[in-house]
């Protein structure tokens, strides 16, 4: 582990509640900081390009930023145990990702002084809404938590080497690494040009489109304008990115608005909630989601008043305000809605290796996989990955495309897929007597996928759980318990 230099630091926890990071975490000024953020680490060469092969921020943004929040509080929490832990679970991840990028150039999500830049990039993101808020940190606070990040670092490669221990020296290394090595990369433009205008609903308001599409256009301009406007100037130089005229100003009035909040009564701001609001479906069967339901209804209307007034919706089918089925009669989803939604996890139109390790990688982090069922896991979706190659990648590019998809669904359900839902259930039957009693039942799909499951004398068997987990991955059928996981964004 890194030592600590400053006085400041030894007296205050680096971690928990009284730590520097406790004190922002809940605060709406790192909304818009995450996100400058995420666009410094996309502009690094090796970052950007592991973003645009693995990430499934295009097409799930909303779940990219549930998992990275909890996995920020598990890091930045008081239990040693749990640090080390998802520590170790981060670290399988993104051995699991290298690569080239379009140019060739050799990436590896494993390499320290990349993974130190992420961690630059968080805490320069930290102090700077503080100074653009008009609540600059002082030096001894700015090291305080600058020890924070650094421990946060060595917690992940055991010790923090790659980033300078003095704060003075730490700012000639960041100025260094966005004058020298940050580019213009396609994962960040696609952040700043396509995310913002395209962001999909998160699962709360999935059943208002024409209301989300209004909002959209509104708050996307927005929020891009305002990343821009807060990126350095020498990398906004650098890379050609248009300087809107008023961005500044507007910019500084965003993070001025924000830092209000510190005048809020304690508990009135909890980002946890917020987030956890998000995900929910106004129909699902969380006990919060029902308040949602009403909600939901109005929303809809909302939406179809939004309809005769605005022709922000011209684009969006008729009945795309209309809520989903809850397939009482076992009705299908379409092919391509399927493809899109569920397949497709990294949204480049394709579906590949990637994409079935983004679900590996998604189911495993909700179900909080150690490493042996972790690997069983991934194994089973490779296998599966093959399977589907072979019988679906006609024209041997080495993926599998909407097309190819469409002409031969049937063959999803082959044995590899079997085997995946095999190993989730023997990740779920924690006391292996072969059926998933109600405590293992809550833990799967109360916790992981909030929701609930009619089951027979309060157990869910085996070939119970595999029909229910084929009949979403190769039935296509929606109304499933798998839909929170998978195909919400």
């Amino acid at each position: 582990m890194t030592t600590v230099t400053t006085d400041a630091a030894d007296r205050t926890p680096l971690f928990g509640p009284d730590s520097q990071f406790g004190a922002f975490f809940d605060d709406p000024r790192w909304a818009p900081a995450l996100i400058r953020a995420t666009v410094l680490e996309a502009a690094h060469p090796q970052i950007g390009a592991a973003l645009v092969d693995n990430s499934t921020f295009v097409a799930h943004p909303w779940r990219r930023l549930r998992n990275t929040f909890f996995s920020m509080r598990r890091m930045f929490g008081t239990d040693p145990v749990v640090r080390q832990r998802e520590a170790a679970r981060l670290n399988r991840l993104h051995a699991r990702m290298s690569g080239s990028d379009s140019r060739g150039r050799a990436y590896d999500a494993m390499d320290r002084a990349t993974r130190a830049w992420v961690v630059a990039t968080l805490f320069e993101s930290a102090v700077t809404m503080c100074r653009l808020s008009g609540q600059p940190l002082d030096q001894e606070t700015m090291e305080r938590m600058y020890a924070e990040y650094r421990t946060f670092l060595a917690a992940l490669d055991g010790d923090a080497a790659e980033l300078p221990e003095d704060l003075n020296d730490f700012w000639r290394y960041f100025d260094g690494v966005v004058e020298n090595q940050l580019e213009n990369t396609e994962a960040a433009r696609v952040i700043l040009y396509r995310l913002f205008d395209h962001l999909p609903a998160p699962a709360l308001f999935d059943g208002a489109p024409t209301l989300w599409a209004a909002g959209r256009a509104v708050v996307g301009p927005l929020l891009g304008a305002i990343t821009v406007a807060s990126l350095p100037e020498p990398y906004r130089r650098r890379a050609g990115l248009p300087e809107v005229p008023g961005a500044a100003l507007l910019m500084q009035g965003a993070y001025l608005t924000a830092g209000l909040a510190r005048f809020l009564p304690q508990g009135w701001l909890n980002a946890e909630s917020i987030i956890e609001t998000l995900s929910l479906s106004p129909g699902g069967d969380d006990p919060r989601a029902r308040a949602m339901t009403a909600l939901g209804s109005r929303m809809k209307r909302a939406s179809a008043l939004l309809r005769l007034l605005t022709p922000l919706s011209e684009d969006l089918p008729p009945d795309a305000d209309a809520a989903p089925s809850a397939d009482p009669g076992g009705s299908r989803r379409s092919a391509a809605e399927f493809f899109r939604k569920v397949l497709d996890q990294t949204g480049d139109g394709y579906l590949d290796w990637p994409d079935l390790a983004a679900m590996a990688r998604e189911l495993a982090t909700r179900l909080d996989l150690d490493e042996p069922e972790e690997t069983r896991l991934y194994d089973a979706f490779a296998a599966w990955w093959r399977e589907l190659q072979a019988a679906l990648d006609t024209d041997g590019d080495g993926r599998v495309s909407a097309d190819e998809y469409g002409s031969a669904v049937a063959s999803l359900a082959g044995p590899a897929l079997i085997r995946v839902a095999e190993v989730l259930f023997d990740a779920t039957d924690k006391d292996g007597n072969g059926t998933v009693d109600a405590d293992e039942y809550r833990a799967l799909f109360r916790t992981a996928f909030h929701r609930d499951l009619t089951t027979t004398h309060g157990t869910y068997g085996r070939s119970a759980f595999v029909g229910d987990f084929l009949s979403f991955m190769s039935g296509r059928r929606p109304g499933t318990p798998y839909d929170p996981l998978l195909a919400d964004a």
